[in-house]
């Protein structure tokens, strides 16, 4: 078998001392544990070739051999064989110095693992706004639907007068080592479920779960300018943690009415303005409405066409992101009316156009398909 360079996987130099061996070997173990990297296969292998690497070169004696070489260190025999030879979960936390058990690696509470604190699940709700409301923002109510802490039991899941007790299969720790030659695996404890605890008369009112569902009134201020998906942070304000963890987060996601006049893109808005015939032709100066009340003028040079679009600056809706109270533009897109009755007098002013122009205004497109 291919040596393995123990001194790259812990990422020292081969003149390391064994203080900087610890130090690096307590970073990477920080870094790849599979508590702290649940499912992660890959970081699972790191941890477990980190483990060996550290077992072999804390030890002067051992490091020694491994330098001397020429065998095997990765799966030599003796490896993972309980103490001295290998190195299992507990054994590491000698190795450590002073850091306990793994848990407290992660700066979890001594003894536990699985059972640590928790944080509780983020809450996502929908809130419906007008049109102005969206636009102008608004401090408004949602019902939340959330886990709350136990009352009864105040959240550990005991019956009153009960507590929780160790488990006695792990200790606590909420994880069962199981040996795999020169490393140990841990598995969530056969007992208690990961938990590190036992309950032997659950809470009536949540039945040892600690906590129970309930809705919520929280007050949630929508910023100006919202718009239809977008999502505010409250933190804090979702269900509580389980044994004594932080509450998570809630968002609230917007749902925005249609405007009968205004299109939203981004934080632009979009108006389709009819223009008459004459306006088109002639050019003018017409008044549009602006979104948050009144309007605005905008100039249309003559010859302007069907659909040809405006854009009026900082007449959109204020941008939800920003404290400065810059704003999106108004895009104006025209759309020319065309009479559909017309007066004897109009109908001879047309005609005498015509005649006057005499032009065939589809002549370059037969041009371009007969090319």
């Amino acid at each position: 078998m291919e040596k393995v360079d123990l001194y790259k996987v812990l990422e020292i130099s081969k003149e390391a001392s064994q203080d900087e061996i610890r130090r690096s070997y307590r970073r990477l173990a920080r870094k790849f544990h599979p508590d702290a990297n649940p499912g992660d296969r890959q970081a699972e292998e790191r941890f477990k070739e980190i483990q060996h690497a550290y077992e072999v070169l804390s030890k002067p004696e051992k490091r020694r051999e491994y330098d001397e070489g020429p065998r095997t260190f990765f799966g030599s025999q003796g490896a993972g064989q309980g103490r001295p030879g290998g190195a299992d979960f507990e054994d590491i936390s000698d190795l450590l110095g002073g850091f306990g058990n793994l848990g407290d690696i992660f700066g979890r509470t001594a003894n536990t693992t699985q059972g640590a604190q928790a944080k509780g699940e983020n809450i996502t709700v929908n809130v419906r706004l007008s049109f102005k409301d969206a636009l102008n923002g608004v401090t408004t109510r949602v019902g939340v639907p959330v886990e709350e802490a136990c009352g009864e039991c105040r959240g550990t899941g005991a019956a009153p007068g009960t507590t929780p007790l160790t488990c006695p299969e792990c200790g606590g720790r909420g994880v069962q080592s199981r040996d795999q030659g020169f490393f140990a695996l841990s598995t969530p404890c056969s007992r208690c479920g990961g938990e590190g605890r036992i309950i032997e008369k659950p809470c009536t009112v949540c039945g040892g779960n600690g906590r129970v569902r309930k809705s919520r009134q929280v007050k949630v201020r929508i910023p100006a300018g919202a718009r239809e998906g977008m999502k505010v942070r409250i933190p804090g304000r979702g269900s509580a943690g389980r044994r004594g963890g932080p509450a998570g987060d809630l968002y609230v996601v917007t749902r925005v009415e249609k405007h009968p006049v205004f299109g939203r893109r981004g934080d632009d808005f979009v108006v389709e303005v009819p223009v008459s015939f004459v306006e088109a032709v002639l050019g003018a100066q017409i008044e549009v409405p602006r979104p948050g009340g009144g309007t605005v003028r905008v100039r249309l040079p003559a010859g302007t066409q069907d659909g040809k679009q405006f854009r009026v600056r900082g007449a959109g809706a204020p941008r939800a992101k920003t404290d400065g109270g810059e704003k999106g533009d108004l895009i104006v897109r025209v759309g020319v009316v065309v009479p559909k009755k017309l007066k004897r007098r109009e109908r001879e002013i047309l005609e005498a156009l015509a005649e006057e122009r005499d032009e065939d205004v589809r002549e370059d497109l037969f041009k371009k398909v007969g090319s």
